[in-house]
């Protein structure tokens, strides 16, 4: 859900043609390209040119696409989702921050658009380089056998699923990276337990070396990392269960959910998310802005962000559906929150609804309840009037009401 999609969009957007600077980098694209495939049974159907661009050059158009005025509807909405939800500050600059962040990050990336790859000149020479074209290589070579673009746009871009997919694009790409380099050294094409422990672990992330990323809300920063780190452990999952069928696999029966990342056994096993309805309104009051599903990641961020790490993780593992709508009013034009989640069991569902009062009380600076009893809670919050509601085993919640 919510911003991933933004940063997704502004790394694959078509940059114009850079003047490519002398490099002996890419001297080694015939040898890595052809690694990849040894590891994945792919075949190389044609060579990817490769660019070097100024980390200006990449601002500039990253920039200009921000510019553009469907960009601006979708990051309204998108930004005004995040506030709803509480996943961000009510004076963050979303269009702002994404800029920064996505600047700061960017080391190489590949257009699947244009089929180029291009290395930014800011990535440090040497091993730094290496890896990031490695990285970019998979992802081209994988286009050439799922066409990334369609795989990654299927529905809306909100919904969790599409999360989901980021995540095997991602993670397969990062886990082919350092199979690669098993291979390179020497040792098998795999990625071993340890190293896959040492690349996951950010304990030590951000600081001095990424002073934007360090300052970004925990959301932000999660969802930046989230297709690196669970994507790679997914892929390594479906690995040494399918082998190198697991590459095609994942592509051609696609994970349906974030939970199906962080738990490949509900993959393997093709659990189906359930698909709760959020709370409609009025629709001559009122027109949606936004809407999607809100998955296991997202209930995780939201409960560690206010409750904290430990039951927030075992809360969402419960997770089975969530889905939400963001409203406007036509004539006054305030927004309104309508959102719905399913659980495991009632009991699932009851811990969840008691832990997201907790969240209502952080998210605001005034929360007033003029109603509660075992299965609602109705008040008042900063953005309007709310509704808390427990039936068996979902959960809904109207946040924004005149």
């Amino acid at each position: 859900m919510l911003v991933r999609f933004v940063l997704l969009a502004l790394l694959a957007a078509a940059l114009a043609p850079a003047q490519q600077k002398p490099s002996n980098l890419f001297q080694e694209v015939d040898e890595m390209t052809s690694a990849l495939s040894e590891i994945t049974g792919w075949p190389v159907k044609r060579k990817v040119p490769a660019k070097i661009i100024t980390k200006d050059e990449f601002r500039h158009q990253v920039e200009s696409r921000m510019k553009g005025s469907s960009t601006n509807k979708e990051l309204r909405a998108e930004e005004l989702t995040l506030k709803m939800f509480g996943f961000i500050p009510q004076d963050f600059n979303l269009a702002k921050e994404t800029v920064d962040l996505v600047s700061e990050q960017a080391a190489a990336f590949y257009d699947y658009s244009k089929k180029r790859l291009f290395v930014l000149d800011s990535t440090s020479e040497g091993a730094e380089q290496r890896v990031a074209l490695a990285h970019e290589l998979a992802h081209a070579l994988a286009d050439q056998q799922h066409p990334l673009g369609k795989y990654l746009h299927k529905g809306s871009p909100d919904d969790d699923a599409s999360i989901a997919r980021e995540a095997v694009m991602e993670g397969q790409a990062t886990w082919l990276t350092w199979a690669y380099v098993s291979k390179h050294n020497g040792g098998k094409a795999e990625v071993s337990q340890e190293t896959i422990a040492k690349l996951t672990d950010n304990s030590s992330a951000g600081g001095s070396d990424f002073p934007v990323f360090a300052k970004e809300p925990l959301y932000l920063r999660e969802s930046l990392v989230f297709p690196y780190d669970e994507g790679m452990k997914f892929q390594d999952a479906v690995y040494q269960r399918l082998g190198r069928k697991s590459f095609d696999e994942i592509f051609n029966r696609p994970p349906r959910s974030t939970q199906q990342i962080l738990h490949p056994k509900t993959y393997l096993e093709d659990e189906i998310p359930a698909d709760p309805e959020a709370p409609p309104l009025d629709k001559k009051k009122f027109r949606v802005l936004n809407d999607g599903s809100v998955g296991e990641f997202d209930h995780s961020m939201l409960l560690r962000q206010y409750v904290g790490e430990k039951e927030s993780r075992t809360a969402a593992s419960h997770w089975r559906g969530g889905a939400f709508r963001l409203y406007e009013h036509r004539r006054d034009k305030y927004p309104v929150l309508s959102y719905a989640s399913e659980w495991s069991s009632p009991e699932a569902a009851r811990t969840f609804f008691t832990l997201y009062q907790r969240v209502m009380k952080g998210k605001w600076k005034r929360m007033l309840v003029s109603e509660r009893a075992s299965d609602h809670v109705y008040g008042t919050g900063d953005s309007g009037k709310f509704e808390l509601r427990l039936s068996g085993t979902g959960v809904t919640f109207l946040e924004g009401l005149r």
